[in-house]
């Protein structure tokens, strides 16, 4: 397959012969966590799933999930057995964990419902989210060395859950919003994300002040565009985020169809994509 290189300018592309992925170079240089989000190259499964999918509810093989797992943890040197999963229903809910939650969602039960975000302050305790189109917001203070991870669709970010996955960082951890790193991953941009008027009438209620610069003219009557990238890049500012410590992706699952898998293009029959972020 004579693909085009996936390239990024606000992303860090790694390359482990068929596998990719991309980390956010900010948080690479600390030093202090291993993250990245997930492509769809470099696995073993097979048609509409191929090749790396590692959602366990999509129709695959027990077997083909668990050789992409292992082949994007040994890459990324993450332990499987240090993950814990949230359980993503396109809420606001989000969950401090820590080593006692190890394992779940992998090699155990997930014991939670409803969580779109996890924090933690513990090290080797992998959080994970997965995605096909909507966003996941990474979180590092590498002051009080504490880590967040959404899940930011429509809704989630509706919602403004990257201000509330900052807020449980303040409550439980001490942080300070100026010190946080955040990243905002790949998922379907504006250039793609078309609703019906009444999607952008709830952003236009729920933002007035921003309004215009996330809520773009439609490519067909009675729709719009929204800009689910700049509006949570300004939710995150509200919450006292620095602009400067804010990266957002310049890649869109939709469009990348070589590289992401998408609910929007493909509808059910897709992989999944996961989002990881640990403490060393």
């Amino acid at each position: 397959m004579n693909n085009p290189e996936l390239t990024s300018g606000t992303l860090t592309v790694h390359r482990d012969g068929p596998l990719y992925y991309v980390c956010f170079p900010a948080f690479e240089k600390t030093g202090l966590v291993r993250h990245l989000y997930s492509t769809r190259r470099g696995g073993v499964s097979q048609g509409y799933l191929g090749s790396m999918n590692l959602g366990f509810n999509r129709g695959d093989s027990m077997d083909n999930v668990l050789e992409n797992y292992r082949r994007i943890c040994f890459s990324s040197g993450i332990y499987p057995g240090d993950m814990v999963f949230s359980d993503q229903i396109h809420r606001d809910v989000v969950l401090a964990v820590d080593g006692r939650d190890r394992g779940k969602g992998m090699t155990r039960p997930k014991e939670m419902e409803g969580v779109d975000a996890l924090v933690t302050d513990t090290p080797q305790v992998c959080l994970v989210t997965t995605h096909a189109d909507c966003a996941a917001l990474f979180f590092l203070d590498p002051v009080r060395k504490a880590i967040g991870l959404a899940h930011a669709g429509w809704k989630g970010t509706a919602m403004e859950i990257g201000r509330k996955t900052v807020e449980k960082m303040t409550e439980c951890y001490g942080c300070d919003p100026k010190d946080i790193l955040a990243g905002i991953s790949p998922s379907i941009g504006p250039c793609c994300f078309e609703v019906d008027v009444d999607v952008a009438s709830i952003f236009e209620s729920m933002f007035p002040e921003w309004a215009e610069d996330i809520i773009l003219p439609g490519k067909a009557p009675e729709k719009a565009q929204i800009d689910l990238w700049e509006t949570n890049r300004r939710i995150l500012l509200k919450a006292g985020l620095r602009e400067e410590n804010i990266a957002v992706t310049d890649l869109c699952t939709m469009c990348q169809e070589e590289y992401f898998h998408s609910h929007r293009r493909m509808g059910k029959k897709r992989g999944t994509q996961m989002a990881f972020l640990e403490l060393i």
